[in-house]
Parts: structure tokens; C-alpha cells; sequence
């Protein structure tokens, strides 16, 4: 196991959630640490003054190439190097295929992969030069197509096809790629999830209390990276989803259908 203490992390999309979890388990863990989004108000508000001391806040949207390369160059110039890379900024969607606008989806690719790819582009050499890591936070839905979140889908699984062919490519050179599938997390992810017209639903369809904690989730993914795991598959629901589509893929198709034609408000309905 490689502890994370006195490594330097980046983490994108830290403003809530699973990202900002992410930077306060490091923190915790002494590392030092570097996240980026959209809004910079509400990056800042969501640390104390005692967590900025070992922070680089960074006002950066990840589906700009440009964006990208400023915020490593950021880092770079404050800590000096990279150790950890995790690509956690994201969007979700509930709608249709046939009902949804097509800039929706493109609108997914644009955050959910390229955001991966054009921040990895620009640590890489960093990455390669500490032999360090570089981890994509994706879904049970980038193993499992799932209907009403088509561009979710798509984006998720040309992520790990992405992480995949650079994991092969890499290993010469002693650098780690992965990626973790977190299960249903409380987040706010449902809330901003785009409908039909991309416009956010607003509402979560789930019990957000009855789901794992950001926190919790968390403490996992940064226990998978210690520890160097190739893959994590989260929660018992999506360990089973992910083997029973292997083994049973018609039967998952129809049992994925009626789980999410179950959900509050379902297009499936």
C-alpha cells in the first residue's frame, strides 16, 4: 500500500459531493491537494481557512482544453508535482433517447469523457515523471447500458474503454490507471441531472438518506488507490448488476428496466 501523506492530489469537480468528500478525505489523509470547478464562489465556500493551507482552489471547467492545462500548470507551480489524478467532475441525465435533445448528450461526452481526457492529456507527464496514478470516477452505468440515461451511458463506458487502452499503454512506465464505479450516492448529481431539454430535473427520483454517504465513498476510493486496485465495483446492487449482465444479459435487460421504470417521475413509466 503507498500512503497518500505528503503526495499531491488533484481532484476535479470539488465543489460537493463525492469531489469535495474526495479533497477532505486527502486532506485527512496529509496529502496535498488541488481541485477545480466551475464556479469559484462556491469552491471556496465549501472549505474552511484550515483546509486552504494544504489547497489549491482553481477555477477550471474541464471540457476546455485550455482550462485544463491552467489548472496543472497551477498546481505544478504550487506543489511542484503530481501524484494522484482523479478525474471526478461529472453530469447525469433522465430522459428518454427518443424525447431528448441531442445537446443534452453531447453536453454529457463533453464533461464525463472529454473532461477525463483533457485533464489527463495535461498531467500526464507530471503523472509519469512521480510513477503516480490516475483514476476515473465512473458507474455501474459504464457497464451496464440503463435506459434514461443514454448519454450517461455512452459516456461512462467510453471513459473505461479510454482508461483502459492508457492503462496498456502505460505500463511500461510504472504509472497506475483505474477506475471506480461508486453505486447510488448521495449526492447532488440527481438534482443537476439534465431532462429531456437540459434543463436540470431539480429533484432527486431517490431516498437520498437511504443511500451511501459521499463520505463513505470516499474513504473507498482512496483506499482503492493506496492500494492500487485495478478496478472498484461499489455497493453489493452493483457488484450483482455487473455479474449478472456478464452471465444473464437478457434477464438484466429486463430486470434493469423494471428497477428504473420504479423510480419517481420514471420516462419509463
Amino acid at each position: 500500500m503507498q500512503s497518500l501523506k505528503e503526495k499531491v492530489v488533484l481532484v476535479t469537480g470539488g465543489s460537493s459531493g463525492i469531489g469535495k468528500e474526495l479533497v477532505l478525505e486527502s486532506l485527512r489523509r496529509g496529502a496535498y491537494v488541488a481541485t477545480c470547478g466551475r464556479n469559484l464562489a462556491a469552491l471556496t465556500q465549501a472549505y474552511s481557512e484550515q483546509d486552504k493551507r494544504r489547497l489549491l482552489l482553481f477555477q477550471a471547467d474541464v471540457t476546455k482544453e485550455e482550462d485544463c492545462k491552467n489548472f496543472i500548470a497551477s498546481c505544478l507551480k504550487r506543489f511542484a508535482r503530481i501524484d494522484v489524478l482523479v478525474n471526478n467532475a461529472g453530469i447525469s441525465m433522465r430522459a428518454l433517447f427518443r424525447e431528448v435533445d441531442l445537446s443534452v448528450l453531447r453536453e454529457l461526452m463533453e464533461v464525463n469523457f472529454w473532461g477525463v481526457v483533457n485533464c489527463t492529456k495535461a498531467a500526464l507527464p507530471a503523472i509519469i515523471n512521480s510513477k503516480g496514478v490516475v483514476v476515473g470516477i465512473s458507474s455501474i452505468a459504464g457497464y451496464r447500458g440503463l435506459p434514461g440515461r443514454t448519454g450517461y451511458s455512452a459516456s461512462k463506458f467510453a471513459m473505461q474503454g479510454f482508461l483502459e487502452s492508457v492503462r496498456t499503454e502505460l505500463l511500461p512506465t510504472g504509472v497506475h490507471v483505474m477506475w471506480v464505479s461508486p453505486g447510488f450516492t448521495a449526492s447532488n448529481i440527481r438534482k443537476l441531472a439534465r431532462a429531456a431539454d437540459g434543463q436540470a430535473q431539480g429533484e432527486t427520483p431517490l431516498d437520498e438518506q437511504k443511500l451511501m454517504s459521499a463520505e463513505v465513498c470516499a474513504v473507498h476510493v482512496l483506499n482503492a488507490i493506496e492500494r492500487r486496485k485495478r478496478t472498484l465495483v461499489m455497493t453489493t446492487q452493483g457488484k450483482l448488476t455487473v455479474w449478472l449482465n456478464k452471465l444473464f444479459p437478457g434477464l438484466t435487460d429486463r430486470l434493469v428496466f423494471r428497477h428504473f421504470q420504479k423510480e419517481s417521475g420514471s420516462p419509463l413509466s
